[in-house]
């Protein structure tokens, strides 16, 4: 056979397919998701999130430094609040003093330079455990944006880079907006969760924070998994209202949607690498189906291929001790 081209030539070894590769991964490219607990010293596992934390604040701030001295630029900060503070307006939500305060706070005069997110939604500190107040059995709009505003604002004045809105209110990303260049932080990105979907793969995370629903489900806000077209709408008023970085989540089950968005929008796009996708391979590997390593290299990789910018991972620590080798 005489071959005009034999495209195996550029497969034939690791250096070559190396100097080819299309998507490169990077330490810089991973958002670090935290769980913080109120305590010192407290380290405790998830159940269903092997070798994942809840941390307290003086070890969350370790967690940082090392992520930090890694080569990992962001954090992405959720909390847990206790059963007592909850109630029906995301009340501890607003006070300066809480543990989400509080964290962003000494994260920040630990490791100055770090990129801090912060998570902004209700359900943590929902009685109810949904994304919004809850009047009936309807989970209100307008009176929920009014307070995740004020939640952004009470974030950007602990010390946080960028806000991260998860709620998938109407309106909310430009609200936001409006109360941080009011409130003199225009500074202050927006990542916004623009394209949530309604997933079956927050299972974990609801457990690491208890923050399932205590009725019915999050259909009415989060977006049904059949449609791509809705979510480009989305992203596109989020990008209007002010959004500096938009979110696709889940991503694994999603990678359709991540290119769609990639390709209508400037704006850098993240992906959120969720627990649940986490936990499949975690689970598979323990069972010795299939190569945990691979499998994480090979997933974030794809997530990347797709389009993502940025991508927020419960691997980011494992994926770059991979990278380095």
């Amino acid at each position: 056979m005489h071959l005009i081209r034999r495209n195996r030539i550029l497969r034939q070894s690791p250096a070559i397919r190396a100097m080819v590769a299309e998507t490169i991964l990077r330490p810089s490219d991973f958002i670090a998701p935290l769980f913080i607990i109120e305590g010192s010293g407290i380290k405790e596992e998830i159940p269903s999130m092997q070798g994942y934390y809840r941390r307290s604040i003086d070890l969350t701030v370790q967690e940082v430094k090392e992520l930090w001295a890694m080569g990992i630029k962001s954090v992405l900060l959720f909390i847990k609040c206790k059963d007592e503070l909850k109630d029906n307006r995301g009340t501890e939500a607003l006070n300066p003093d809480g543990l989400m305060q509080r964290s962003i706070r000494a994260i920040k005069d630990a490791c100055p330079d770090v990129v801090v997110m912060t998570d902004v939604a209700l359900d943590p500190f929902s009685t109810y455990g949904h994304d919004g107040i809850v009047e009936g059995s309807e989970i209100v709009n307008d009176a929920t944006v009014e307070v995740l505003a004020k939640m952004s604002v009470s974030h950007a004045q602990a010390g946080a880079d960028i806000v991260a809105p998860s709620d998938m209110m109407d309106g909310r990303i430009l609200a936001i907006r409006d109360a941080l260049e009011q409130s003199g932080y225009a500074k202050t990105g927006i990542m916004a969760y623009s394209a949530k979907y309604a997933s079956c793969f927050y299972g974990p995370f609801r457990d690491a924070l208890d923050s399932a629903p205590g009725f019915g489900d999050k259909k009415t806000y989060q977006m049904d998994y059949a449609n791509r077209r809705e979510a480009i709408k989305e992203v596109l008023m989020d990008v209007e209202e002010g959004a500096d970085i938009v979110m696709v989540k889940p991503a694994m089950a999603y990678l359709d949607i991540i290119r769609e968005v990639r390709d209508n929008v400037d704006v850098p796009v993240s992906a959120y690498h969720v627990s649940g996708e986490y936990a499949m391979i975690k689970a598979a590997a323990k069972m010795g189906w299939l190569d945990e390593n691979k499998a994480i290299m090979e997933s974030l990789t794809s997530i990347k291929r797709a389009g993502a910018d940025l991508i927020a991972t419960y691997f980011a620590k494992d994926a770059v001790k991979l990278i380095n080798g």
